[in-house]
């Protein structure tokens, strides 16, 4: 029993270094420079490289669990949606999409709040780029944020951590840290009010599409409108 014990040590630990090294991959997406929406758009050849950088980013997430991790990519969510699961993602997104609009409209004046000038500026320069361009670059968030933070971050932490809170709150906090860049501080209390929406849809589903489907929503209404 003692040398079966052993044995198993080494590959315990193999595992458990394997996933923190995966860890910090997806989620050192949150160091990376997400530049501002007034300098996003500079091209065709700027949206190619910066598109081609974030999907380059996903697929090597993808192959890490493929064939380092050497799991299904079912075990970070990818798994059929059904037509039920994505009426749900839909009704998600919706949902998702009012509790924020009712933040904006209602909330945040009545506490006589505002938008921080980097998030009006940025909100600005954003809209005032071309449709196509904002489509794509909504279907690739959708994508890569729940691949990174979703997906890969809340799987491998509660299985390291033994704890869904735990994995919830680490991976909603460095979802909002990492926008923090790119729309300042004030725009924080609605990204991580949506962090914590797709993370509880995660803990729910755990379907991917689902939480990509509501993702694409919820950036589609404010960002394609």
């Amino acid at each position: 029993m003692h040398t079966l014990a052993t044995e198993l040590e080494p590959t315990r630990r193999r595992k458990w270094l394997v996933t923190l090294v995966g860890l910090t991959l997806a989620l050192g997406v949150a160091s990376l420079p997400i530049g501002d929406w007034d300098h996003e758009f500079a091209g065709i050849r700027h949206l190619i490289g910066n598109e081609a950088i974030w999907w380059i980013y996903v697929a090597a997430i993808l192959l890490y669990t493929r064939k380092i991790e050497r799991r299904p990519l079912s075990s970070i969510g990818f798994r059929m949606p059904g037509i039920g699961n994505i009426a749900l993602g839909v009704c998600a997104g919706l949902l998702i999409t009012a509790i924020l609009g009712a933040m904006y409209f209602v909330v945040l004046p009545a506490l006589h709040l505002n938008d921080s000038m980097t998030s009006t500026t940025n909100a600005n320069a954003l809209m005032a780029t071309p449709f196509w361009w904002r489509l794509i670059s909504t279907v690739r968030a959708a994508v890569a944020e729940e691949v990174l933070f979703r997906g890969y971050a809340m799987e491998r932490i509660e299985e390291l951590s033994g704890s869904r809170t735990v994995a919830v709150v680490v991976s909603c906090a460095i979802f909002t840290a990492a926008h923090v860049s790119s729309w300042g501080w004030s725009h924080e209390l609605f990204v991580a009010v949506g962090g914590l929406a797709f993370s509880l849809l995660y803990l729910w589903r755990r379907n991917l599409w689902v939480n990509i489907i509501a993702h694409f929503i919820v950036d589609a209404v404010s960002v394609l409108t």
